[in-house]
């Protein structure tokens, strides 16, 4: 079904250009409201956002809109996504709302909406919520217009709680970590956390000034932090989004760490400690063959889903697993939040590093990755229907039998083609790769 405001992740968009305008996210914030007036109890919707200049526009257009139809609102200020789910639950809210659009550069914003469970909306909400956004929505009375109040110490009942997913046994004095909080939300509570738990803490990324998240910095900008661990001689670096639910790492060498090896360590970990879910965990389409390989030969099973942490999560919540992510760093711990949280998968990684006494490199390193290569091409028409275009996957498929994996898929926001292949031979995938993308341009 085409939606015209939501997509895979909430509603996004260049700010000041429909749908990411303050008339909009009024309307929304009508809708959403009006949507969750259920039952005789007041009702209350808790707002954060990241550090975007353009969060006290939509955040101001979304209390208006609450307001109007009868809800209160709770303002968090600059709060990482996982905590807006989390506090959603915790104060009995009806809804949740995250301003912000994520990994993207300042000049785009985004509304993402929870539900009292703290899990983002279903497809059904969603669709009967963005129904109501053009429809003329009823007010409240006077008398029943919502207030609105900002809570000052939302920061530290969410470092109370990520601190409460670290094993009460363990510290981490002596640990020397570096963490980039991509001058995004988790700027004040990412250093305040690791602090309190003993480490030493060298913080980047921390001197928000509406224009700069996600600016050559965070977890997909990694450059920065792996020159800031190798020049402090850190133990091990941590790099978040601009709305803190992504993790990547670094380790002592300054090498990268992505969202396969963490989700590697981590499950092999619950498994060892019988805290395992699912006999495996769900990642999608894009994770590495080698994480598979790994799995596999110690009983486990990986399960794949389409990409983006909703399908990961939907997967997760069918299957009965309580470990799943993306390669990107996007991680769902379930035993403790009900979306990504960059902070929280950290915790559970430095734990690993402390438990075991060994180099960061050595206890992030569990599998050996496949080469993999990812190219996408721009194309015209429907090339994926052309025989020739068949023909060429279908011959790149057979070479791969057995050795490696393709992935050809349609972007869902872009005329462009996502082409992937993985295998034992970096050659051979390098060559199927090419041949599929020139096979695209030329349908």
């Amino acid at each position: 079904m085409t939606r015209k405001y939501f997509g895979t992740d909430g509603i996004r968009g260049l700010t000041n250009t429909a749908p990411m305008t303050a008339a909009i996210a009024m309307k929304v914030g009508q809708a959403a409201g009006k949507h969750f007036l259920r039952g005789s109890h007041k009702h209350r919707v808790v707002i954060g956002k990241d550090t975007r200049l353009s969060g006290y526009m939509i955040e101001s257009a979304l209390t208006a809109g609450f307001t109007s139809v009868g809800m209160d609102v709770i303002q968090l200020g600059p709060m990482p996504t996982p905590a807006v789910a989390m506090l959603a639950r915790s104060m009995r809210a009806d809804l949740g709302v995250m301003v912000s659009a994520s990994h993207n550069p300042y000049h785009d914003n985004g509304i993402k909406l929870f539900g009292p469970d703290g899990y983002k909306l279903s497809d059904d909400d969603e669709a009967e919520i963005e129904a109501m956004i053009d429809a003329d929505v009823v007010l409240a009375e006077p008398r029943a217009i919502g207030r609105a109040k900002r809570i000052d110490d939302a920061q530290g009942r969410y470092i109370h709680f990520a601190k409460s997913s670290f094993p009460e046994d363990l510290r981490l004095d002596g640990l020397k970590i570096v963490v980039d909080c991509a001058n995004g939300a988790a700027y004040k509570v990412a250093p305040e956390a690791l602090w309190e738990l003993g480490a030493e803490v060298i913080a980047i990324g921390v001197t928000p000034n509406g224009f700069n998240i996600n600016d050559a910095i965070g977890s997909t900008h990694p450059k920065a932090l792996q020159l800031k661990v190798l020049e402090t001689g850190a133990d091990i670096g941590i790099a978040l989004d601009g709305d803190a639910d992504r993790l990547i790492i670094v380790d002592e060498k300054g090498q990268v760490v992505d969202g396969d090896q963490i989700m590697a360590l981590i499950t092999l970990r619950a498994a060892e400690t019988g805290t395992l879910r699912g006999g495996g965990l769900v990642a999608t389409v894009m994770s590495n063959l080698g994480l598979e390989r790994l799995l596999a030969g110690r009983g486990l099973t990986l399960h794949r889903a389409g990409v983006g942490d909703r399908y990961v999560l939907e997967a997760m919540r069918a299957g009965g697993f309580n470990i799943g992510g993306e390669q990107s760093g996007h991680l769902i711990l379930a035993d403790h939040s009900t979306t990504g949280d960059g902070l929280v998968a950290a915790l559970q990684v430095l734990a690993a590093v402390v438990a075991a006494g060994k180099p960061a490199s050595e206890v992030l390193h569990q599998f050996d990755a496949v080469p993999q290569l990812l190219k996408s091409v721009r194309f015209t028409g429907k090339p994926l229907e052309s025989d020739k275009v068949k023909a060429v996957i279908a011959d790149a498929e057979a070479k791969l039998n057995g050795s490696g994996r393709l992935l050809i898929r349609k972007s869902g926001t872009e005329p462009v083609i996502r082409v992937m292949a993985e295998g034992d031979d970096k050659a051979l995938v390098k060559a199927v790769v090419e041949e599929i993308c020139a096979a695209v341009v030329a349908a």
